[in-house]
């Protein structure tokens, strides 16, 4: 596929002279004299990247990097400025450009930095395509990138082929549920079954009947033979959810099949082999409850190998603007209404409210403000009272609905990481510390290399 590139200068010659050596190095190129014109070639044709000088008669590159971030978001900005304007070149990356150029360059000095951004767009495109074939296969449905989240994804990534099992603890309504079927399905055990049962909704007699299974006569009412649902799940994984609610007898029961790998079914004299993975949740502090008395210690050393510790929304701030953003796409659809954004009172009003529910809260209070919703965006007044009692706080990122999650959640890393670069004063290689990430890791990131690391 041939990468096109619009090519604004206000000075023909230097336009010519730019296009030939690009068309030279294999690249498709457009010319225009000014940002209005080339906003109005946008509109009509594709490019993959705008090459545009910062200063121009009429409308200039910094006025044009803007139009085109709104008006056509697939196509990369890079800037020409000369070196006393390393300000403006600053300033043209926190709006969103791609990388900048001083004057004056060598033809081969730019020539390098097209290759590696059409080098990033095609990665990009191939990327695109495969997490498409992926998530009709798998649906994504873990939504942040908050620094919380991206280490929980990580050790979910780390143990999810690995037979150790593993333990996620945090507040009702944070997903644990989620993260369970993660480590299923980003594991080798994906095709086998997953098979979850809450151990706080079902009585004492039944829980043991359903985990162990039991022989016809049993007990009152077992008419029939019942397998477990620890031999159920096979080569799978048992989710084990609201564990901290397990009797003590069973807690026994359970902790001596997961060291044997075998149970005995109620009623039955003889033991069956098990091999599935156990994955368990709770929202208490199980080491508490040990030294109460009210949990066996040896079995949370045993489900703790890993453990998971998932935080509370309030923790994780910078993830409600993108769980908005996928609970407002998905209730519309769902609901069957035309809402397409949420404005900026009511975002400041989701980022200021405590979520003591988590995001179950938040997705409940998006729901029912998709169904109130008096027009396309929803306001502040849709919200339920307690949202509308918060603090306002103003969010990290705006809501964009029309991006899809993957695109939504670059935008934001993007954003994030050139608001920390400006923090740190330019200094990448600060940043980059900050932020957990190695230079190079930044770079990549962000799409392309944009100077120095030191600048």
């Amino acid at each position: 596929m041939t990468f096109r590139i619009l090519v604004v200068d206000d000075e023909p010659a230097i336009r010519a002279e730019l296009e030939e050596a690009l068309q030279e190095a294999g690249f498709a190129t457009q010319g225009a004299g000014n940002g209005s014109s080339a906003a109005g070639l946008a509109q009509q044709q594709s490019f993959d990247l705008c090459l545009s000088d910062v200063r121009m008669p009429g409308s200039g590159g910094i006025e044009l990097l803007r139009r085109l971030t709104e008006a056509s978001p697939e196509t990369m900005v890079m800037l020409m400025t000369a070196h006393g304007e390393l300000d403006t070149a600053i300033e043209a990356l926190r709006l969103g450009a791609v990388d900048y150029l001083l004057k004056p360059f060598r033809h081969e000095e730019l020539i390098a930095k097209v290759k590696r951004l059409a080098e990033h767009r095609r990665l990009v495109l191939e990327n695109r395509n495969l997490r498409r074939t992926l998530d009709a296969e798998v649906p994504r449905s873990i939504v942040g990138d908050g620094p919380s989240i991206r280490k929980v994804l990580e050790t979910v990534d780390r143990v999810a082929s690995l037979p150790t099992h593993v333990l996620i603890t945090g507040e009702s309504g944070t997903g644990k549920d989620l993260i369970a079927r993660a480590v299923h399905d980003r594991g080798s055990r994906a095709k086998a079954p997953f098979v979850p049962i809450n151990c706080a909704a079902i009585p004492e007699p039944l829980l043991e009947s359903e985990l162990f299974g039991h022989v016809k006569g049993a007990f009152t009412g077992a008419s029939e033979h019942k397998e477990g649902l620890l031999k159920t799940a096979g080569e799978g994984t048992i989710f084990l959810d609201e564990l901290g609610d397990m009797p003590l007898s069973l807690q026994a029961k359970l902790l001596r099949a997961i060291e044997s790998r075998e149970i005995q079914p109620v009623g039955s004299t003889r033991r069956v082999q098990i091999q599935a993975r156990v994955v368990a949740a709770t929202h208490r502090d199980l080491r508490e409850l040990a030294r109460a008395g009210k949990f066996r210690e040896d079995l949370y050393y045993r489900l703790a190998v890993v453990e998971i510790p998932v935080a509370p929304l309030r923790e994780r701030r910078e993830d409600i603007p993108l769980l908005a953003n996928h609970f407002v796409a998905k209730y519309a659809r769902e609901l069957g209404r035309t809402v397409q954004g949420i404005a900026r009172d009511a975002l400041a009003l989701l980022a200021g409210h405590d979520w003591r529910g988590n995001v179950r809260e938040l997705s409940n209070a998006i729901e029912r403000a998709v169904i109130f919703a008096a027009s396309e965006q929803i306001t502040a007044v849709d919200l339920p009272e307690p949202v509308r009692a918060a603090v306002p706080r103003e969010p990290d990122y705006q809501v964009n609905l029309q991006l899809n999650l993957r695109e939504a959640t670059a935008e934001f890393e993007r954003a994030h990481i050139l608001r920390i670069i400006e923090q740190c004063g330019g200094n990448k290689r600060k940043a980059a510390k900050l932020l957990g990430l190695g230079v190079t890791s930044l770079y990549r990131k962000l799409g392309s290399p944009i100077g120095n690391a030191e600048m």
